[in-house]
């Protein structure tokens, strides 16, 4: 991206866009906050390749340089002067099954890929030359300073995925949606588990307000580093409340609950509850619809400031197995992690 007219060191930020349903209710399985990294790559001169997964939105800074050129807030390859495509390959955070990919190549303007696609594996090792990939995204053109939204409609799960450009070029952001997978054979039937971890197959089904933080934060592992780590909603101007609705990794006998405010200060709710369903087929919006009229799991609960809130079996509802919760956020504000403990149901 060109800014002449600019002084140098100023950071231009990429405009906004509004996001596909697959990336606001999965988790982008590529990110470097979940532990995913390049494994390999055929060329990173300019930037490297790394950078695409960071959770930052990308910037531009005008001015600046390094030992390899213009500095640029992604991955870059150099100019190919012989046949062939660059690639790289990525080590997913957490195998799963992707619903949705972005390849998003804000700030590259004159120095991004005409094309791209995306193959994936499932390997218990790193690649190699005798893996075999499978094609997820077909040759797609690119545009410049553009995300480039695909959905995808494959039920396998996967460990790594290889984007390959054409010829060569920069791409800011690869981020790969998608809903992670639990071995829950291989688990104690009979321990307590974190069925609403999002590494144990837990997803945000819905949810009625998202402007400052997006849900799917609520189920990450880990504490909030900070605000802007959790779900937070607009200040509300008229009756009602905030909810989110989750799914679990697998049906349980709920018997712990923690609600942690961590951060949220001047934000946080003034109350919460939560209510619990063992759903059976329909839809994400028929759940949705369905949830106004599920029992409650746990009353009413004053909320402090930056404090974890834990419940107990003295005052959850025994409501037997349940395969969903929802939690409602009154009258609205800032949640940093919901954790929903249980037994596994048979």
């Amino acid at each position: 991206m060109a800014a002449p007219n600019l002084p140098a060191g100023t950071v231009l930020n990429a405009p906004s866009v509004e996001l596909p349903a697959f990336a606001t209710r999965h988790a982008n399985l590529a990110s470097a906050d979940f532990g995913a990294t390049v494994v390999s790559c055929s060329d990173e001169w300019f930037a490297a390749a790394n950078r695409m997964l960071q959770a930052s939105e990308p910037v531009f800074v005008v001015g600046k340089f390094d030992d390899h050129g213009k500095w640029m807030d992604g991955w870059e390859t150099r100019r190919k002067r012989h046949a062939g495509h660059d690639h790289a390959v990525v080590r997913l955070g957490l195998p799963g099954v992707i619903k949705g990919v972005d390849i998003d190549t804000s700030h590259f303007t004159g120095n991004f890929p005409p094309a791209a696609s995306l193959q994936a594996c499932y390997c218990s090792t790193e690649p190699d030359q005798s893996t075999v990939w499978t094609e997820l995204v077909p040759a797609t053109s690119l545009a410049g300073n553009s995300h480039h939204f695909i959905e995808l409609d494959d039920g396998r799960a996967w460990t790594h995925c290889r984007l390959n450009i054409y010829p060569d070029g920069g791409v800011a952001r690869l981020r790969i949606y998608g809903q992670t997978v639990c071995d829950w054979k291989a688990l104690d039937a009979n321990a307590l588990h974190e069925v609403s971890a999002l590494a144990a197959g837990g997803r945000i089904v819905g949810y009625n307000d998202a402007h400052f933080g997006v849900p799917f934060r609520l189920i990450m592992p880990g504490r909030g580093v900070n605000m802007g780590d959790g779900w937070e909603t607009r200040r509300r101007r008229d009756p009602g409340h905030d909810w989110c609705i989750v799914e679990l990794g697998h049906a349980a006998i709920v018997e712990k609950i923690e609600v942690d405010t961590a951060h949220f200060k001047g934000n946080y709710p003034d109350r919460i509850s939560l209510q619990a369903a063992h759903v059976s087929g329909g839809t994400d919006q028929s759940v949705i619809t369905q949830a106004m009229f599920w029992p409650v799991l746990l009353g009413e609960q004053k909320t402090e400031a930056d404090k974890q809130h834990f419940y107990t079996t003295e005052h959850i509802q025994p409501l037997g197995p349940v395969t969903h919760v929802k939690l409602n956020m009154i009258p609205d504000g800032g949640i940093s992690r919901l954790r929903i403990w249980g037994r596994l149901a048979q």
